[in-house]
């Protein structure tokens, strides 16, 4: 049976996707690729097994939800969205990474979720390149001091950092944020806090991964390019 028009595009779109990278990443290894499934349906989203793709992000947390009966054991869920503190016990067992975490008292609750769980929570410090913090992201002078303080949370396995752009058309500008990035992901982690893992760079979306790539993401969060553009301006991918 010949694959549909839909399934036909996505496994074109990753291909290309998957060539850009490698063409990219010369100087890092191959970062991994997070398919961003935010308001695709589960059918959209199950082709991706067949072509070696089994971690995807989402953004809300009812639709992490109502999507996980139908996606099966195989797929692995990244929440990359910013989270409600009130929400984090609907999540905190069926995710394996929080991208999001860019505020103290998330932090403490996803600590508190995660003890009263018996398990440790994967987690990633979303930092604010150009400081805009009411976006999402705690600044860049403020992260240290933060990340001492989560190195005291006992249910918190911080892994690294995550980044979301700016939608800029100027290159120039754009590489010099991931750059910045970059550097900073190497200064945390030369700086070994205790209990403290710098092993993640989550970094590049649709329009900006081929820099991610060239930076040294070793995650990408990539939905429009490989489902095709979606109505609303996308977020964190």
């Amino acid at each position: 049976m010949l694959p549909s028009e839909p399934e036909s595009d996505l496994r074109a779109n990753l291909a290309l996707v998957r060539q850009q990278l490698a063409r990219a990443a010369t100087d890092y290894p191959l970062p991994r690729l997070i398919a961003v499934t935010k308001t695709h349906p589960v059918d959209r989203i199950l082709p991706l097994r067949a072509l070696g793709v089994t971690e995807i992000g989402e953004n809300r947390v009812q639709e992490i939800r109502e999507k996980l009966p139908g996606l099966g054991p195989d797929f692995r869920v990244h929440m990359i969205g910013r989270l409600q503190t009130n929400k984090v016990k609907y999540i905190i067992e069926d995710v394996c990474l929080i991208q999001s975490v860019d505020r103290m008292e998330l932090a403490r609750e996803i600590d508190r979720q995660a003890a009263k769980h018996n398990r440790r929570m994967p987690v990633l410090i979303q930092v604010s390149p150009v400081g805009e913090v009411q976006k999402g992201g705690i600044a860049i002078d403020a992260l240290r001091p933060f990340l001492v303080e989560l190195s005291h949370m006992d249910a918190l396995d911080v892994r690294g950092l995550m980044a979301v752009m700016p939608n800029l058309q100027n290159t120039e500008t754009l590489d010099a944020l991931f750059a910045r990035m970059r550097a900073l992901f190497e200064q945390m982690r030369s700086e070994a806090i205790a209990g403290i893992r710098m092993d993640e760079l989550s970094m590049g979306m649709s329009h900006d991964y081929v820099l991610a790539a060239r930076h040294g993401a070793t995650m990408v969060r990539i939905g429009s390019a490989l489902f095709g553009p979606r109505a609303a301006a996308p977020h964190n991918e």
